[in-house]
């Protein structure tokens, strides 16, 4: 069986495909079958996401391509891009993982989402992609630099760091920063 436990370069040549739902990628350590029948395992830090276009690489130098397999999903459209923007908030709100595409949103079927969407005044459909959410915005490359792309994030802090706020009364002062 093989074994992975380090990523190759983005651009590195793959020499097999291991295609996952995003749940199944969410997972830091697992056995798999690849595209060609072989079987596969990996442990990665905890958080880690394997995200589509990631490249594993094999203790014997085999590099394994991630790609996201199609999944079904609810895509959302809006007449205007105001109502694009606010669906985008709503989802944010509630923690729900989302896909943003040029004109569309996308995250995993929740009947109560979907119905407040439509209310929102949103077009809402059911679609069978590959998925790839957008990672959290106050993280750390989860592969390292080598690795850098808009998605490959993972929290900076465990819930147990006393310097990360949180939410709710029990939270520090916050720190004012000054952009220029």
């Amino acid at each position: 069986m093989l074994f992975a436990e380090s990523f190759a370069e983005r651009e590195a040549t793959a020499d097999d495909r291991l295609v996952l739902p995003y749940d199944a990628r969410r997972k830091s350590r697992q056995r798999v079958i690849l595209a060609s029948g072989e079987e596969m395992g990996y442990v990665f830090q905890a958080g880690t996401v394997l995200r589509d276009g990631d490249r594993l690489l094999t203790g014997n130098g085999l590099v394994i391509a991630v790609e996201a397999a199609p999944e079904p999903l609810l895509e959302v459209h809006a007449g205007e891009t105001c109502q694009l923007i606010r669906a985008a908030y709503h989802l944010g709100n509630r923690h729900v993982p989302v896909q943003l595409g040029e004109q569309y949103l996308r995250f995993q079927p929740d009947h109560v989402l979907g119905e407040m969407l439509l209310g929102l005044g949103c077009e809402v459909s059911e679609v069978e992609a590959p998925f790839d959410p957008e990672g959290g915005a106050y993280g750390a490359h989860a592969h390292g630099d080598a690795h850098a792309g808009a998605h490959d994030y993972r929290p900076l802090h465990a819930a147990t760091d006393p310097h990360h706020p949180g939410h709710g009364p029990h939270r520090s002062p916050a720190k004012i920063h000054t952009f220029k």
